[in-house]
C-alpha cells in the first residue's frame, strides 16, 4: 500500500506485440481472461500541454486485485508509451492508482508537487493523467478515474478473472455505454 495513494491497482505494460503478449500471459502465466480493445477511443488527449489523436490498443485483465494493462501504441503520436519504447524499453511502465474522488485527488497531487505529462479521458467518468515520476523504469503514475462505467468495466474484469478456466482467453471490450 503506497502511503500517498492508497493500493496499487494496475501494472501497466508496453509491448510491441499485444497478441503476443496476450498469448504470454495467458498461456504460460495462466492470467485472463484478457478483454481486448484494439483501437481505444481516447479523447481530450494531451501530452506535454499539446493536443494529439493517438491510436492504442490495450487489453486488460486481473491477476486476483490487480489489474495487469498491456498496451500497443499504434501511431507515431507522442506519449509516454512512446518515450518507453524508444529509450530501447519493454515492460512494466507505470503504476496506477484508481479513484472514485479524481479531482480531490488530482488537486492533492498538484499541491505536492507532482508534475503532469500525458492525460485524457476514456468514456465517462474516465479521465485518467500520468506524472513525470520515471526516476526508475516502470514507475510512472497514474491516476485513473473509477467511477462511472470504466469502473464497473474494471469490476466485470476482476470477476471474469476469478475461476477462469483457461477457456475464451481474449474477449472483446462490451460497450461501456452499457454498462
Amino acid at each position: 500500500m503506497s502511503r500517498f495513494l492508497g493500493e496499487i491497482r494496475q501494472l501497466g505494460y508496453v509491448v510491441h506485440d499485444i497478441e503476443a503478449a496476450m498469448e504470454y500471459w495467458s498461456t504460460t502465466l495462466g492470467v485472463g481472461p484478457w478483454y481486448y480493445n484494439p483501437r481505444v477511443p481516447i479523447v481530450n488527449y494531451q501530452y506535454d500541454g499539446e493536443h494529439y489523436e493517438p491510436h492504442n490498443s490495450v487489453a486488460l485483465a486481473n491477476s486476483g486485485f490487480v489489474q495487469v494493462e498491456l498496451i500497443q501504441t499504434r501511431n507515431d503520436v507522442p506519449s509516454m508509451y512512446r518515450d518507453f519504447l524508444q529509450a530501447g524499453r519493454t515492460g512494466l511502465q507505470h503504476v496506477a492508482y484508481w479513484t472514485e474522488s479524481y479531482d480531490a485527488d488530482l488537486e492533492r497531487l498538484l499541491a505536492q508537487g507532482f508534475k503532469p505529462k500525458m492525460s485524457g479521458e476514456v468514456g465517462e467518468k474516465g479521465r485518467f493523467i500520468y506524472f513525470d515520476t520515471e526516476y526508475h523504469p516502470g514507475t510512472v503514475i497514474e491516476l485513473s478515474e473509477v467511477a462511472g462505467p470504466k469502473g464497473r468495466l474494471f469490476d466485470l474484469i476482476r470477476e471474469s478473472a476469478s475461476g477462469w478456466d483457461g477457456k475464451d482467453p481474449v474477449r472483446p471490450f462490451p460497450d461501456l455505454s452499457r454498462l
